[in-house]
């Protein structure tokens, strides 16, 4: 019993390294080139587990047929207006599924890294197609980039490689080499400068036209002020004269409203008098006063003005 296990032992591993040399899988997004004696014989598409001749007879490549990245590098090209521009593109291609494209891809790269290296270096020339086009037209919203891209794509597929097939382009990049950069950012510098300059010419003329306009306003201004002025002055000075004649008509009447004037200037707002009511015009608060026969009341004492050099007690 213990000399029949090595033995099982022996056929399970045998049985498992047929198996495995006799069959493969292929995955849903692969195809599989099968090679019998390093020749081509066959195309697998279908997904799943497949048998194979065992050992060194028949080997098997599998191809990923998804969209594949390449981008180039950036690029010199001299545009339709002699303009020079760095362009940089890229492109998605894909091993070609229909009829022995795969069987060609094989033979002709035999895996997508190496199809990758001989696209670049395909993709680096076609870029040059972009110098059919103006500066202008590749930048800016009304741009021709896609009509550009079109053309890249339209040259990779003139000269596609065996089994390749070009799907898609895009510009990626387009800019201007250092030294253009600097001179265009001169160029763009002296522009706003001379339009800065004309905007300040024209603030400060449009400033002095304010400045005239305001002073001949002003002008005007004072001018009719002062005439006015002038009036009121006029108008003030006549009444004032016939003010006059009339209090010097009534000279006793002029001088009772001035004390009443000047005893209301005194008394207004929160003031405390200590006066003599014997003198004008503080001699209207004494109610027994007596008056004149005018019937206007009369200070006891009138006011006397105090010689130079004496004081007023």
């Amino acid at each position: 019993m213990m000399r029949r296990i090595p033995i099982v032992v022996a056929l399970v591993i045998v049985a498992v390294l047929v198996l495995f040399s006799t069959t493969y899988t292929v995955n849903f997004h692969e195809i599989a080139v099968l090679t019998r004696f390093g020749k081509p014989a066959g195309v697998e598409r279908e997904a799943g587990l497949h048998l194979k001749a065992p050992l060194f007879i028949d080997q098997v490549t599998k191809l990923d047929v998804r969209l594949q990245f390449i981008e180039s590098p950036l690029e010199t090209v001299l545009t339709k207006d002699g303009q020079q521009v760095l362009v940089q593109a890229y492109l998605l291609w894909r091993v070609e599924e229909t009829g022995d494209a795969p069987l060609q891809f094989f033979v002709s790269h035999g895996t997508l890294d190496a199809a990758g290296k001989e696209l670049g270096v395909q993709l680096q020339g076609a870029v040059r197609a972009v110098g059919g086009f103006t500066f202008a037209e590749l930048i800016g919203q009304s741009s021709r980039i896609g009509e550009a891209e079109a053309s890249i794509l339209a040259d990779l597929k003139a000269t596609r490689l065996p089994g390749v097939e070009p799907v898609s382009v895009g510009i990626s990049q387009v800019v201007l080499p250092p030294k253009t950069s600097v001179a265009v950012l001169r160029r763009m510098a002296a522009v706003q400068e001379t339009l800065a300059n004309l905007e300040e010419s024209k603030g400060n003329s449009e400033a002095e036209a304010i400045k005239s306009q305001a002073a001949s306003s002003a002008d005007t201004i004072r001018n009719f002020a002062a005439q006015w002025a002038a009036e009121i002055e006029a108008l003030g000075n006549e009444e004032s004269t016939r003010y006059y004649q009339l209090m010097k008509q009534e000279a006793d009447l002029a001088i009772f409203l001035a004390w009443l004037d000047t005893l209301k200037g005194s008394l207004s707002g929160s003031t405390t008098f200590v006066t003599d009511l014997n003198r004008a015009p503080f001699h209207l608060l004494d109610l027994k006063e007596a008056g004149s026969a005018a019937g206007i009341p009369q200070p006891r004492e009138p006011y006397l003005a105090q010689p130079p050099g004496k004081e007023q007690r």
